[in-house]
């Protein structure tokens, strides 16, 4: 959809129409992964102390319950992001479906019980996955997240044009 706002100025929309999903979180949280420093490199030292531990205590030799130890935090490590996921939806399925306007002004959410609009200062970079788009907060930890869903899109080639909303808005990481 495009709106004339007058003098020749033309604001492009996106609209998303979803209900959040546990995947929806998930993907989010995987992603969040791959942008910040912290939470990349705290699995990786979680993982090096815990082998480190296991083979300083045992003398080389693993045990059987050391090796299930290990099995049991490499299986969290991995698992983690899902069991989170699902707590954020359980969160968020207060607010019922949510209906999402992307602008160039910012992005406004619109859910049963809550709206809630953010200038695109308040998430400075973006990063793509297969099921969504996540916009991040600034900052090494990125605690904060917003998720646009591609399955709240109407049409397939609205991806695109959402895609050039945040490129010229945001930066991609």
């Amino acid at each position: 959809m495009v709106m004339d706002m007058g003098r020749d100025a033309v604001q492009e929309t996106v609209e998303l129409d979803y209900r959040p999903t546990a995947r929806d979180f998930s993907s989010a949280l995987w992603a969040r992964r791959k942008v910040t420093w912290s939470v990349r490199h705290l699995a990786g030292a979680v993982a090096v102390g815990v082998l480190c531990y296991a083979l300083l205590a045992s003398d080389g030799d693993i045990d059987l319950p050391t090796l299930l130890l290990l099995c049991y935090l490499a299986l969290g490590l991995v698992l983690l992001p899902r069991l989170q996921g699902r707590g954020m939806m359980r969160a968020a399925d207060v607010n019922g479906p949510c209906r999402t306007t992307v602008t160039d002004a910012g992005v406004t959410i619109r859910g049963e019980h809550i709206t809630v609009t953010q200038a695109w200062g308040a998430r400075p970079v973006y990063r793509e996955t297969p099921e969504l788009f996540v916009l991040f907060s600034d900052g090494k930890k990125a605690r904060c997240l917003t998720l646009l869903p591609k399955h709240g899109l109407s049409d397939p080639s609205d991806a695109d044009r959402l895609r050039a909303i945040l490129d010229r808005h945001l930066t991609r990481v």
